[in-house]
């Protein structure tokens, strides 16, 4: 679709926006939302007629693009037929949109149960881990981010978390692995992971095995920096798991559904959690809907005693008919394979390139359509382009980036000092080799704030 100028149109939606809507994670006054006219694949554009290559997937959901008309004409057809009902019914679209993610999650996690996004995913699957064990604690990552309601942004592990915690969420932080800034002192992925575990075994024994219901990670870190987990790594939370009796939980919100290159990214590991989050990716964001993926040992607590807890709109049928229609698109189009496919033969060799030509850039870390540029002032020092949590004029150099990118027609996922490329699963060669000469060009403004 070609973009038509509707600049007074614009200029209503914004004054409406400014008027009444309140933002998320946003001083009201300091902010300047783009109005958006409309989006299509890869694509989205304002009033004026712009057109921007979307690298960010919205917030990392469309993973089949925008306005994919099989989807669209599926909820179409839900709509006409039945537009919701409670969820305390079975009915046609929710019974086959949780066949179909069963289908596919890793191992034997087969009983589905639906959330209207990943936040209140990850709140029940740390509900049902308590209530499965009868206890108390909860361990979850450093550098993770698991939602913005009170039990996901209280096992957050960046500073989102911070005006929220009251410490008294039953929440205990610990470091998973990073070997680019590995607090472990470690020079390899081999020492990083052992390091890790051993690290947190000790977190374990020293919380008491006995207090602890559940340890909480993503099997992918997404918006604290898409670090893929060494080798072995969440095989052995599996073990510490098993060994002490705790449920461990992956959190796939953002990592599932052909993100990292397989269906899920446990598969890139080859484990099964007892419990996993996901939304998202699900349905392209198309209609809201999260769930959590349920083992056997824990849908069994609940075989005979009834789950507290529920959402009036669980398993939302046009939400359910979104999801069924998405899975179907990307089995037949083969969606997970294209974002493997290009990540490995596309992304990351682009992404090295770049990292030869730019000494902003000092690693380049992902896989799949789940990719890093980490930004630095000084690559021998790994000294970051700006500091943690910038803000202000702190933030300037990452701010100065992403208006770059914004000129070159490329919209920027950026936190803190790093650069995201998260387009689609469903992006073409073409669009990626447009959005990484965008990239190209707006790292030239980072390379000026370097030493």
């Amino acid at each position: 679709m070609t973009p038509q100028p509707r600049p007074d149109a614009g200029a209503a939606v914004k004054a409406a926006d400014r008027a009444h809507v309140f933002h998320s994670w946003s001083a009201q006054d300091l902010i300047d939302p783009l109005a958006v006219a409309g989006a299509e694949g890869s694509y989205f554009w304002d009033y004026d007629g712009t057109r921007y290559l979307d690298f960010t997937s919205g917030l990392v959901f469309t993973n089949i693009g925008y306005q994919h008309p099989e989807v669209v004409a599926a909820i179409q057809e839900q709509a006409a037929r039945m537009t919701t009902f409670a969820p305390a019914f079975a009915v046609e679209a929710r019974s086959e949109a949780a066949r179909l993610i069963a289908e596919r999650t890793p191992g034997d996690l087969d009983k589905i149960f639906f959330t209207n996004g990943g936040a209140d995913a990850v709140e029940h699957a740390v509900r049902m881990a308590r209530l499965h064990t009868g206890r108390p604690k909860v361990l979850s990552a450093y550098r993770s981010y698991h939602g913005g309601t009170q039990q996901a942004v209280n096992l957050t592990g960046d500073p989102r978390r911070w005006a929220s915690d009251s410490g008294s969420a039953g929440v205990v932080h610990f470091w998973a692995p990073f070997l680019y800034r590995s607090r472990f002192y470690a020079e390899t992925e081999e020492q990083e992971c052992a390091r890790a575990l051993e690290h947190l075994e000790t977190t374990i024994a020293f919380e008491g095995p006995a207090s602890i219901a559940a340890i909480v990670l993503e099997s992918v870190p997404g918006t604290a920096g898409i670090m893929v987990p060494p080798p072995g790594y969440l095989a052995g939370v599996r073990e510490l798991c098993d060994t002490y009796g705790i449920v461990f939980v992956l959190d796939e919100v953002m990592s599932g559904f052909g993100r990292t290159g397989e269906w899920f990214g446990a598969d890139l590991a080859g484990v099964v959690p007892d419990l996993m989050t996901f939304a998202k990716g699900v349905n392209s964001g198309y209609v809201p809907l999260g769930g959590v993926a349920i083992s056997p040992r824990i849908a069994d607590t609940f075989g005979k005693r009834p789950y507290p807890g529920g959402l009036t709109y669980s398993g939302h049928p046009l939400a359910c008919a979104a999801a069924v229609a998405t899975i179907g698109v990307m089995a037949r189009e083969g969606v997970v394979d294209n974002a493997r496919h290009l990540g490995e033969t596309v992304v990351g060799p682009a992404l090295a390139a770049l990292a030869d030509r730019h000494p902003s850039v000092g690693e380049v870390r992902g896989v799949g359509m789940f990719w890093a540029l980490e930004l630095v002032r000084d690559r021998e020092t790994r000294e970051p382009l700006v500091p943690y949590n910038a803000a202000g004029e702190a933030a300037a150099p990452m701010a100065a980036f992403a208006a770059a990118a914004k000129r070159h027609g490329l919209w920027p996922f950026v936190n803190m000092n790093r650069t995201h490329v998260v387009p689609p699963c469903t992006v073409t060669e073409a669009e990626l080799k447009e959005g990484l000469a965008s990239l190209d060009a707006a790292l030239s403004v980072a390379d000026e704030y370097t030493v």
